[in-house]
């Protein structure tokens, strides 16, 4: 009798292992190797949030799953700030950061083989992931309307500002995707981790717990967040979900069974960090500052930037195979993601973060300036 399939089986490559050969060329240039092929926070976490952390280090007992009252209270309180949702009937979770939640939603969910989830069509790898994990299928589509007439869609996610591209999708194309789901009885999930990053005046992020959005109502809509860029909290594993308080109560049942609890210590830097705006106004400004060197050194260099309106990244062709932009940039030292990895369409761009350090982006302005 064979024996079954490993569940790893059912995934793809781990999507950073695929730029080992680029990040090997890229690290011997004699400058060395300048990443920005992931997100990944490079400043220092704010003293007011590490004190919080070591305050709370004393913490030998087990840590409630659905956070500390006072976190619940203050995730509801930044939710209400940032996403401009009313706190009354809103359900709120702490989460051991986003990723976590995303890859594991649909089996939160009780989605299986037959269902389906429907994806954007160049998105962050860890939906689908999430899909291939219960055997569901996954559509990746940007209009509902290629979906068909099946009934089978439990899922549907949202990524603005999206990643890779940094596009925002306008309200009004968001209360679309919503009143589709709830005819269909589906859940919409919008992964926000960018909301508070836009850059383009006329195309400010919209939470999708906006009233514009929802109609007032949570029925049916979650919206996933992380303090990992906000804050610098990458390290911290520190996120937090909001939305229909029938679902979020289903998702701490099963998170109870499963042992998913955010560590005491960070649940206290995370209040500390949501209670806190001015640490976060001065990251988005070294980001906005970065943005604006990164985005004029490669325009220079002749590439394009498409969207890029928010987030972290931005999205760049040359007009030819990621792959070939991915060596190019590769022998200037500078590491970025292929486009390919988002999916099939963006198979003629690449992403660049925003994360390095000051030192660091002047660096890649400086190679560029070469060409």
């Amino acid at each position: 009798m064979n024996a079954p399939a490993p569940l790893s089986a059912r995934l793809p490559e781990f999507t950073w292992d695929t730029l080992e050969a680029a990040a090997a060329l890229a690290a011997a240039h004699p400058g060395g190797l300048i990443n920005l092929s992931i997100g990944t926070p490079v400043d220092p976490v704010p003293t007011v949030i590490r004190q919080a952390l070591a305050d709370a280090s004393d913490s030998p007992g087990y840590p409630l799953t659905a956070g500390t009252p006072e976190l619940r209270r203050a995730m509801s309180a930044w939710v209400s700030r940032a996403c401009g949702a009313g706190v009354d009937g809103l359900g709120v979770l702490p989460t051991i950061g986003s990723k976590e939640l995303v890859a594991w939603l649909p089996t939160l969910l009780g989605i299986g083989v037959g269902d389906v989830v429907v994806i954007p069509s160049v998105c962050y790898p860890t939906y689908e992931d999430g899909v291939r994990l219960v055997g569901a299928t996954a559509v990746r589509t940007d209009s509902l309307t290629a979906v068909g007439p099946t009934s089978r869609v439990r899922l549907v996610w949202l990524n603005s500002p999206g990643n890779p591209t940094g596009r925002v999708l306008p309200p009004a194309h968001l209360r679309k995707v919503v009143d589709w789901a709830r005819e269909r009885g589906a859940v919409v999930a919008s992964d926000e981790c960018y909301l508070p990053l836009g850059w383009t005046p006329g195309s400010e992020p919209v939470s999708v717990l906006s009233p514009e959005v929802c109609g007032g109502s949570y029925d049916g809509v979650l919206a996933v967040h992380s303090l990992s860029k906000r804050s610098n909290l990458a390290g911290y594993r520190a996120g937090l979900v909001a939305g229909d308080p029938k679902l979020v109560d289903e998702l701490l049942k099963v998170r109870k069974h499963a042992g998913m609890i955010v560590p005491k210590p960070v649940q206290a830097a995370m209040i500390a960090a949501l209670g806190d705006q001015t640490h976060a106004d001065e990251q988005r400004e070294r980001y906005r500052a970065r943005r604006e060197t990164l985005a004029g050194a490669f325009t220079a260099a002749g590439f394009t930037i498409e969207h890029s309106e928010a987030g972290l990244y931005l999205w760049l062709t040359r007009g030819e195979d990621c792959w070939e932009t991915v060596d190019w940039l590769a022998r200037r030292g500078i590491l970025a993601a292929a486009g390919a990895l988002y999916g099939p369409a963006g198979n003629r761009h690449v992403r660049v973060a925003l994360t390095a350090s000051d030192e660091r982006i002047a660096a890649v302005a400086d190679r560029l300036a070469e060409v």
